[in-house]
């Protein structure tokens, strides 16, 4: 089977998300294709495992101190230049083309009238799932920002929908952790803002992992630069994680057992959701701005979650395979019956 598979490439985690259905497709034996738009690409990095991806430029959303802003967004987009990709793209070669809510390639599809999958987080929203912080433009976005003919949305929990797990990897648990050691990773806040917030807590270790050149003057604030080894070894060991409301991060965090505390961002339906999500499945903390009471108070919290999850990008592909049945309540449940949600403490 030929795949043409796009995947939007402003955050990580899309990406992280791919890894993992890339190699369940190859193991299958299918001929992917995979394309990447939503940042230059010489921003992205160890991407090896899609053996020459394609890139364009496509649409992405401008964030500024933590807040999503459409104003800038619509002025530094190119509209002209995505009408081009779009046209360009040629999709008549391939037997299915996915989309995780990547624009370039639903809007080819959906213009030569190709099946498009979605496969993400997103597709989530279609269902009754926790969601909190819309308005009639974030509404908007999802529906038409990349659409496709059906959807598979994930999710951390099915809230009765027919979503699925997430799609992470599954590693070993790891065998010992660092007590005061946490993993902070803001990308869209302002990193010596970040900084000064976690400057007064000495009795910790903080991998400050950043998109931009940063320096510390602080023993225990290691600013790192992105990498993906690099940070899934600090990952392994750490005890928690202070991040934006990101999906899939979350998602590997809780199946590692990490404590969360998540702050979304702002006039972002998708991560005030699943902030939102967080707090009532009991699976994580959030705080709304950067807050030193709250980092202080969930520091110093010994609770987590550990959320073992199985292997949904395997189970997807042979989905695929079978020739994409509806995804029923029976299907759903055969799913979550292999997750299983345990309450630790770090101490």
């Amino acid at each position: 089977m030929k795949i043409f598979y796009g995947v939007q490439g402003t955050g990580n985690g899309h990406i992280t998300r791919a890894r993992v259905m890339a190699k369940e497709l190859y193991d299958a034996g299918c001929e992917v294709t995979f394309q990447f738009t939503g940042r230059p690409q010489d921003k992205f990095f160890d991407m090896e495992v899609f053996n020459g991806y394609q890139h364009r430029d496509g649409l992405t959303f401008n964030t500024d101190k933590g807040q999503v802003s459409y104003l800038k967004t619509v002025l530094q987009s190119k509209p002209i230049r995505f009408i081009q990709d779009v046209k360009s793209l040629d999709l008549s070669a391939y037997d299915l083309v996915i989309s995780d809510f990547e624009p370039v390639t639903a809007w080819a599809g959906k213009a030569q009238k190709k099946t498009v999958l979605g496969i993400g987080h997103q597709y989530a929203f279609a269902h009754a799932i926790p969601r909190t912080g819309s308005d009639p433009l974030a509404d908007l976005v999802m529906k038409y920002f990349a659409p496709v003919s059906h959807g598979v949305g994930l999710h951390w929990h099915h809230f009765g929908q027919p979503v699925l797990p997430p799609i992470i990897e599954t590693p070993d648990l790891p065998k010992g952790i660092q007590h005061n050691k946490v993993v902070v990773y803001l990308p869209f806040e302002d990193q010596n803002e970040v900084i000064k917030q976690l400057c007064p807590f000495e009795n910790f270790e903080f991998y400050l992992y950043s998109p931009v050149p940063v320096a510390s003057k602080y023993r225990h604030i290691v600013c790192k630069p992105l990498s993906r080894d690099g940070f899934q070894r600090d990952l392994y060991d750490c005890m928690g994680i202070i991040s934006n409301a990101g999906f899939e991060l979350a998602s590997e965090s809780l199946q590692l057992g990490k404590k969360i505390l998540a702050k979304p961002l702002h006039a972002q339906m998708e991560q005030i959701s699943n902030a939102a999500a967080l707090q009532q499945l009991g699976y994580g903390q959030t705080m709304n701005e950067m807050d030193s009471k709250i980092i202080e108070d969930w520091l110093h919290d010994p609770h987590a979650v550990r959320i073992t999850y199985p292997n949904v990008a395997r189970v997807i592909v042979r989905w695929i395979e079978d020739g994409m049945p509806k995804i029923d309540a029976d299907f759903t449940e055969q799913v979550w019956e292999n997750v299983d949600v345990l309450k630790i403490k770090h101490e």
